[in-house]
């Protein structure tokens, strides 16, 4: 990789951190559970294709794995994290008669 393939690459990099920062920011909070269900999904993805780049045997460079192991579990942690908040967030929606039982 040349020197103008890497700043072409941190330039998207930097590019897609502003704009998802200045997306998420205008987000509503009634459409912030909808949108983390989606994001759960996407993470599920990801996931999936990190479980297979670190185990399946296809790649046998070590940083590969490596970092497909590092994927996994970055993956389940946002994955597990999204459904907790998810989970928080529709029980403030519920009536409090509910909640109790």
């Amino acid at each position: 990789m040349d020197i103008g393939q890497a700043i072409y690459l941190v330039f998207i990099l930097i590019l897609s951190i502003a704009l998802g920062f200045e997306l998420i920011s205008k987000v509503p909070s009634t459409l912030h559970t909808p949108l983390m269900s989606g994001s759960n999904a996407i993470s599920g993805i990801t996931l999936l294709g990190a479980i297979l780049l670190s185990g399946a045997g296809l790649v046998d460079h070590k940083y590969a794995v490596i970092f497909g192991t590092l994927a996994v579990i970055f993956a389940t942690i946002n994955v597990v994290g999204g459904y907790l908040v998810t989970d928080r967030m529709l029980h403030m929606f519920k009536a409090k008669e509910e909640v109790k039982k």
